[in-house]
């Protein structure tokens, strides 16, 4: 069975930089939200649901992975609807004891609000969300406890940020010394490729069908981060710095030269790259500005994509 859309009471809400794509699954019951945007995006998160569910309730919220631009409204979401927050299994300790570090939050320069979940999700457990049964697929690499979430009637797969249609989010695991990311992403595309996926509802991005070229794309770019391990380092800066400019809107020369001397996340890339903050400043700004990600006036950069 091929569809040209996705199927009815599948909702993605696209999303900019800060916040990740809110997913909506409609069902009997009512919606089940799948992850909930970045903490400053909260109202904004909030109005596209109300927009939505025209006052239906949202019975629960599933994340596929911990970073910010997924959870940051959590709480937001909790609180205006009363719903459950499902987590991947392996998040349970660092969310239980809210660990900022281990939830790439404090070491990254990134902020989420505290919450409370009610259940975990593990590999290969089937979950109800909206009219459908969804099988929980490990895919780490970008984060080492992250799920995605795959339908088998339609062929949907809510990959999170192990796949977009032209790549994949940062290998923060190599980064950050905790595990080898390379080979964990590895096992997460193979893992894709396994399923007879006919739809994928990304992280960042429009879905799309064209798994084939996506997964082609995804295992050039992985195999070149194999080939040139700083590869990773300098695209972790360039995109981290980008989110960080949308956080804040514009930043200084000077207060981005001492962020990038002050986030573990920074010093590590700076590290494998062999740049000291000065000479990462010059080179960030010629690489974003190329990019139309920046404008620089008179010591000060400011932010260009949609946040």
């Amino acid at each position: 069975m091929t569809t040209k859309t996705l199927p009815q009471g599948m909702v993605v809400l696209q999303r900019g930089w800060l916040s990740s794509n809110s997913v909506l699954l409609r069902g009997t019951d009512g919606w089940t939200l799948v992850d909930s945007g970045y903490v400053t995006k909260a109202g904004e998160t909030l109005a596209l649901l109300e927009a939505t569910v025209r006052g239906e309730p949202i019975v629960r919220l599933v994340n596929t992975h911990s970073h910010s631009d997924h959870l940051g409204g959590n709480a937001a979401v909790a609180r205006r609807y009363g719903c459950p927050i499902w987590v991947p299994e392996g998040l349970a300790d660092p969310i239980g004891r809210w660990d900022e570090a281990a939830l790439l939050l404090s070491n990254a320069g990134q902020r989420a609000e505290p919450f409370s979940y009610s259940a975990t999700i593990a590999p290969g457990d089937t979950i109800a969300m909206g009219q459908w049964e969804w099988r929980a697929i490990a895919v780490p690499g970008h984060d080492m406890h992250a799920l995605a979430y795959f339908e088998p009637t339609h062929g949907v797969l809510i990959s999170g940020d192990a796949l977009w249609e032209d790549g994949f989010g940062i290998l923060f695991p190599s980064l950050l010394g905790q595990a080898d990311a390379i080979a964990a992403a590895r096992e997460a595309l193979a893992a894709i490729e396994r399923l007879p996926v006919r739809w994928v509802i990304p992280g960042h991005g429009a879905p799309f069908r064209d798994v084939a070229g996506a997964l082609q794309r995804a295992w050039g770019r992985l195999e070149a981060f194999a080939n040139d391990p700083r590869r990773i380092a300098r695209n972790a800066l360039r995109a981290c710095v980008t989110f960080t400019l949308l956080q804040r809107g514009c930043m200084e020369e000077e207060e981005l030269r001492t962020t990038l001397a002050g986030v573990e996340l920074f010093q590590r890339a700076l590290d494998w790259i062999e740049l000291t903050p000065e000479e990462a400043v010059r080179w960030l700004g010629e690489e974003l500005e190329r990019a139309g990600a920046i404008r620089r006036a008179e010591g000060q950069w400011q932010a260009m994509l949609p946040a």
